[in-house]
């Protein structure tokens, strides 16, 4: 686990060049507003949030006010009441999303693809829900139909995130793919949920990646070298990084009273992850699987 100085000098640096060019590129406009300074800086606030999914809490409402009013006080001498530090999360949503992309590893040319759902409220509240009314859609896993999101995410050989999506639940795995590998390269394993002739033709001509993916039982078999049959046996390492991030980093509660709060407790789970110093990876050899 990363410690709390480390990763607030992480942040911090990030936070001096970002917070200068964010400024300069917002919209101006004829109407005058205060601006007055925080008692927090924003990478003060990024580094609270993101310490939530590197620990044992439950709770962000407990954690703030047991362990970062108390413990870290000498850390944050500012600090402000919880309810004043939670008006300020919607501020954070862009440079969290920013910092993420700074995070992402790199491509090794073996990447692994899946997606997995976020529920928002349990199936028995669905109609009650108005939260998420206009942001989340009902959908269908292999288990179980769900109210909430989904998470598309791609990953390298060493477990590191490459590139991630979130869209409404009811979206077909299939759509948000282009945009995932339009920055990467070599092959991409993934589940049957992905095939489509279609799509792996226009990647292949367009960006050169490859997606492989196994057979349906209704499908006509076909050849496949060795080490990517060996690789598609090795996809499960994608489920690992789900399996952490919902567990360990916390993506996923159905306690959220704002769709963009709920979009940055996704964003500070994943850098959460990002920071992890060992992640779930295959042990390989590129030149072996090159030449087989």
């Amino acid at each position: 686990m990363t410690s709390l100085e480390e990763l607030f000098c992480s942040v911090d640096d990030f936070c001096q060049i970002f917070e200068t060019r964010w400024q300069h590129r917002l919209l101006g406009h004829d109407v005058q507003v205060r601006n007055r300074k925080r008692t927090l800086c924003l990478s003060e606030i990024m580094t609270i949030l993101i310490g939530f999914h590197q620990s044992c809490y439950r709770n962000f409402k407990t954690y703030y006010l047991e362990n970062v009013q108390i413990q870290w006080q000498s850390h944050f001498p500012k600090l402000v009441s919880y309810n004043r530090f939670v008006e300020w999360l919607p501020d954070t949503l862009v440079p969290l999303w920013a910092y993420l992309r700074s995070c992402f590893g790199t491509c090794t040319g073996i990447s692994f693809m899946d997606s997995t759902r976020l529920k928002v409220c349990h199936n028995r509240r669905i109609s009650q829900n108005r939260v998420f009314k206009e942001v989340a859609e009902r959908g269908k896993t292999s288990v179980d139909w769900f109210f909430g999101l989904k998470l598309h995410l791609v990953i390298n050989d060493k477990g590191e995130l490459l590139n991630v999506q979130v869209t409404p639940g009811n979206v077909d795995d299939r759509k948000p793919v282009p945009d995932l590998l339009q920055h990467l390269f070599g092959k991409v394993f993934a589940d049957k949920g992905y095939i489509s002739q279609r799509m792996f033709n226009d990647l292949m001509e367009r960006i050169g990646v490859q997606v492989i993916t196994k057979l349906k039982c209704n499908m006509k078999q076909r050849l496949m070298p060795f080490c990517d049959r060996l690789l598609l046996r090795k996809r499960a390492v994608v489920e690992t990084v789900i399996d952490q991030l919902k567990n360990i980093s916390q993506i996923e509660h159905s306690r959220h009273r704002s769709p963009v709060n709920c979009f940055v407790n996704i964003l500070c789970g994943l850098i959460a992850y990002c920071h992890q110093p060992k992640k779930p990876g295959i042990a390989m050899q590129h030149n072996l699987l090159s030449s087989a």
